[in-house]
């Protein structure tokens, strides 16, 4: 809470007229009941009331409503404002995350994190810090103004407000607390089951496995509507014991004011206007009673964000303003003259992938990398991206260890084809225009042709603005790949790691795109991934790992 708090500081002005217009919103719905209470005692003891109290009633009862909507204005104002906010954080910080520290992640969770996670918060932020505050400050009115009539009903509003806003809430709060974070976490799972199932259709119908993707989801759900259940049971029994002691308390002033008109220490006026007083000013203290159930669930995904925010990633970038702009390092990354692996070591937790490995890769070259799965070819790709860090050893680029280098100009200066090419839903054109921030259609079409695709993308209807599908799932492996080979050509880094190129290409194209590395090394170092012999062929060195 403390944490989600801090964020409100900038909007403190807002927040502070958010608890005015509550207090006084309250004490309108309050009073509105206690004048009235005023006016039947006129009428029982003068006969007649006056006439100004209707006038008063009617400006109390508009200027609750008008109070209220400015309160709940400004709340949802300030909701929406850190939502955003937090929404900016969370995206900052899975950049800073990734890709190490999300390969393993839950896309699906992730997902729920970023959207309902962060939706949740709005009941947090709209209806628990001003509420909290307006049942202080009403309450804290009231008790003075019960109080003028009886000291010892003063106390007895006072308890009944602590109990019902203070000890039912944390008590039932903490019983909710671990249901609340389980159905957070049980959403999140759903959610990637879910986006898994869907991306996996075409393999569930072709091995018959529907009914069991389908049983499976029963009982996710099942178990989510356990949860849920639990939780509103505690709701139930929440609702069920505030209420009692709202009735406790009131009776008990009743009592209380009746046995002091009894023994001559109070008249009927004052029983009648404190008894009213107590049983009408339990409406704040009652809000944050009910909102204890929702507020679990609120802390739940508060708890679940800032684990995002708060996780620290495998790679540290290295901002561009860190580097003294008069050191030699500047200049080196600037300007790719070779790269290096030097006893590099790196494991993945206790699975070791290189071990004391070293490499040189000369500019203008063309070096292949051949051997087993699982031997590090792609790892030693990941590790030149400096997508992770190694443990022994260095990787240096133009001479420079590569974690000195600014990430920018590190990304500036290299170019990566993975084994499986991410396609956006979009045109193939601004798939493409992915490589070069602001290519125009000229360079787009320039590096499709390298690519071996410009005359298949003329061949669709709407050549270059044609629309590729979620994942790319309107066009052939072969089609994406070729889009993330563009992708590399049109990006035009001096240093080009290729992993399984032309793995999805026929002998033609892959000969064509080989041509192109092959004329592109003139002024590009190529570090080739591949597992075909055809492809090694064009390579001026192998490497065998």
């Amino acid at each position: 809470m403390k944490q989600l708090i801090v964020l409100v500081k900038p909007l403190i002005p807002v927040m502070g007229a958010a608890i005015i217009f509550g207090v006084a919103g309250y004490l309108c719905a309050i009073f509105l009941t206690i004048l009235t209470g005023y006016g039947l005692l006129q009428i029982m003891t003068q006969g007649q009331v006056l006439p100004s109290l209707f006038g008063v009633l009617l400006l109390l009862a508009v200027s609750r409503g008008v109070f209220h909507y400015i309160e709940q204005y400004c709340n949802h104002f300030i909701a929406f404002k850190l939502l955003a906010l937090i929404r900016h954080q969370v995206f900052g910080a899975l950049r800073r995350l990734c890709p190490a520290k999300l390969e393993s992640r839950q896309k699906g969770n992730l997902i729920s994190i970023i959207t309902s996670d962060i939706e949740l918060l709005e009941v947090f932020y709209a209806h628990t810090i001003s509420p909290i505050a307006i049942a202080f400050f009403t309450s804290l009115i009231m008790v003075l103004f019960i109080g003028r009539f009886d000291p010892g009903a003063g106390v007895i509003a006072l308890c009944g407000y602590l109990v019902v806003g203070v000890a039912i809430p944390l008590k039932k709060g903490r019983q909710g607390a671990v249901p609340g974070m389980k159905l957070r976490s049980a959403f999140g799972e759903m959610n990637s089951f879910v986006l898994d199932s869907l991306r996996g259709l075409d393999e569930t119908i072709q091995y018959g496995k529907g009914e069991k993707r389908k049983a499976d989801m029963n009982q996710r759900s099942t178990h989510l509507g356990m949860i849920q259940k639990s939780l509103s049971k505690l709701e139930g029994e929440q609702r069920g014991v505030s209420n009692l002691a709202v009735l406790f308390f009131s009776f008990l002033v009743l009592f209380y004011m009746m046995f002091r008109l009894y023994s001559g220490n109070a008249d009927f006026e004052d029983l009648l206007l404190a008894v009213i007083s107590v049983m009408g000013s339990f409406g704040p203290v009652m809000a944050l009673s009910n909102l204890s159930n929702n507020l679990n669930q609120s802390l739940a995904s508060g708890k679940r964000v800032w684990e995002i925010l708060e996780e620290q990633p495998v790679v540290e970038e290295v901002p561009e303003d860190a580097i003294d702009p008069d050191d030699p390092s500047v200049s080196l990354a600037s300007d790719f003259a070779g790269a290096e692996a030097d006893r590099v070591t790196f494991s993945y937790g206790k699975e070791d992938v290189l071990s004391d490995f070293s490499m040189k890769l000369e500019p203008g070259k063309i070096v292949g990398i051949h051997g087993a799965s699982g031997s590090g070819k792609s790892t030693l790709l990941k590790l030149l991206m400096r997508f992770w860090d190694v443990d022994q050893g260095r990787i240096s680029i133009s001479g420079e260890d590569i974690r000195k280098i600014p990430t920018k100009k590190l990304r500036d200066m290299e170019s990566y084809v993975t084994q499986e090419t991410h396609l956006f839903h979009d045109t193939i054109a601004n798939n493409i225009a992915m490589g070069k921030l602001g290519a125009t259609r000229n360079e787009i079409v320039e590096a499709a042709k390298k690519a071996s695709l410009h005359d298949f993308i003329m061949s669709l209807p709407q050549g270059y603005d044609t629309q590729v599908g979620e994942l790319g799932d309107t066009l052939s492996g072969g089609e994406r790949q070729r889009i993330g080979i563009a992708r590399t050509f049109l990006h035009d880094a001096p240093f080009l790691l290729l992993d399984e190129p032309t793995s999805n290409l026929d002998a033609l194209n892959e000969g064509i795109i080989l041509k192109s590395l092959q004329d592109a090394s003139i002024h590009m170092t190529v570090v080739l991934v591949s597992h075909r012999q055809s492809t090694m062929n064009i390579a001026d060195r192998v490497v065998e790992m």
